[in-house]
């Protein structure tokens, strides 16, 4: 028997930590033990803040969450941790694993990917959201010669950020009101319009005007973000018709269809991870939060204007 602790979200704004008992681990399961994880601040500030509306409830269910939306439910899927027990061919491997805040936790063996050996543990959470812009670049590829604009550089508007940076031909920015955000993304801001593909990241109104407003003629605007219950407004006046513009969507849910017949769910999270330990991705994420301190601290990383575009948290005895 092994003691857990996992964050809880117990009501809109509330949170704290819960305790069990794990049961006898199971035939073909592996136990994890924690050592960061990553806040999705978009996605977990709706649910933290209870704004996922009811229709989306089933389809928002996080892999291995527990409880159901709006809560009590225990929420995430950005988790790097050690394998301490089942399988004894792969004890001591270090994994990911799409999992809530937990500091220890049972799951089945196949959930688990092995890290490439190169790719440090803090920088493992952002597998996730690398993931969601690899999977944006196959629904809709920038072209050699292209002008691509990025509106926000969260976790995934800094991945797709250093996706499409290396790309020979393509003239690229990078926007976001944070100082630190746009540092971070290394780009030019000074973006002069007339965008062949643009990529909206910044989940706000004024960021996907911004977005279509940068927009050439038949550009096609890639709305990336997911607003949860909220209704923005978009401004389909003005040059939208004229320029004869797409708004599309595309979402990590399913695999790209232009990648359909040669990827699957594990497959494109191992080259998520593959690429992570590319030097490109050598991100500084900031100082983590101790798992301890999360519920005080919870609410502030996920909406502080300046805060790591992924909040790591550490666990147990991992430097921070």
């Amino acid at each position: 028997m092994a003691e857990a602790a996992a964050l809880w979200v117990t009501g809109p704004g509330n949170c704290e930590l819960r305790h069990t008992t794990l049961p006898t681990l199971a035939p073909g399961h592996v136990r994890v033990r924690a050592k960061f994880s990553g806040i999705s601040r978009g996605t977990e500030r709706l649910v933290f803040e209870g704004r996922v509306p009811p229709s989306e409830y089933a389809r928002m269910r996080a892999p291995f969450q527990d409880g159901d939306l709006p809560g009590a439910v225990k929420y995430g899927y950005c988790m790097v941790g050690t394998i301490e027990a089942g399988n004894s061919s792969r004890i001591g491997e270090n994994v990911f694993v799409l999992h809530p805040h937990q500091d220890v936790f049972d799951v089945p063996a196949d959930a688990v990917l092995p890290l490439p050996a190169n790719l440090k543990l803090q920088a493992a959470p952002l597998a996730a959201h690398l993931e969601t812009a690899l999977n944006a670049l196959w629904d809709y590829p920038a072209r050699i010669g292209d002008r691509v604009a990025i509106v926000g550089l969260g976790a995934v508007g800094l991945c797709l950020a250093k996706l499409l940076a290396p790309t020979p031909g393509i003239e690229l920015y990078g926007l976001d009101p944070s100082e630190a955000a746009r540092a971070r993304g290394g780009l030019q801001d000074d973006c002069p319009g007339g965008c062949h593909l643009v990529f909206h990241c910044s989940g706000s109104e004024a960021g996907l005007a911004q977005a279509i407003e940068l927009a050439g003629f038949e550009a096609t605007i890639v709305e990336m973000s997911w607003y949860g219950e909220a209704a923005p407004r978009v401004p389909l006046g003005g040059a939208f018709h004229s320029q004869r513009l797409t708004l599309a969507a595309s979402q990590v849910g399913s695999i790209a269809t232009a990648r359909r017949a040669h990827y699957r769910y594990g497959t494109r999270l191992a080259l998520a991870l593959r690429l992570l330990a590319e030097p490109a991705f050598q991100l500084d994420l900031g100082t983590a939060t101790r798992f301890a301190d999360l519920p005080a601290n919870y609410a502030r990383l996920l909406s502080a204007p300046n805060a790591s575009p992924l909040p790591l948290v550490a666990y147990g005895d991992v430097d921070v």
